[in-house]
């Protein structure tokens, strides 16, 4: 039977913690501002339907914007290897 491996060390940016963190902050920070986006704009959305194309469409957008952050959060912050840059 193989060893389970729990951990990783990756080299540069942690890709599996960019997409958890992603999700959840989406979830978090993403159906508030879907709820208000749809309060505030005032838009008719009579229908099931038409509320899941709304929350999609403003969502997707809101998923980008925090995947695209995430990301260049994790960048800026991961050190490389061969990085002796002391400045802070």
């Amino acid at each position: 039977m193989p060893e389970v491996v729990e951990e990783t060390d990756p080299e540069g940016v942690d890709y599996g913690w960019v997409m958890q963190t992603t999700f959840v902050l989406t979830i978090v920070v993403g159906a508030p501002i879907v709820a208000l986006v749809a309060v505030v704009s005032g838009a008719s959305i009579p229908t099931w339907t038409a509320q899941a194309t709304f929350a999609i469409r403003v969502g997707a957008v809101v998923w980008t914007i925090t995947a695209v952050s995430v990301y260049l959060y994790a960048r800026r912050t991961t050190v490389a290897v061969g990085d002796t840059d002391d400045r802070k």
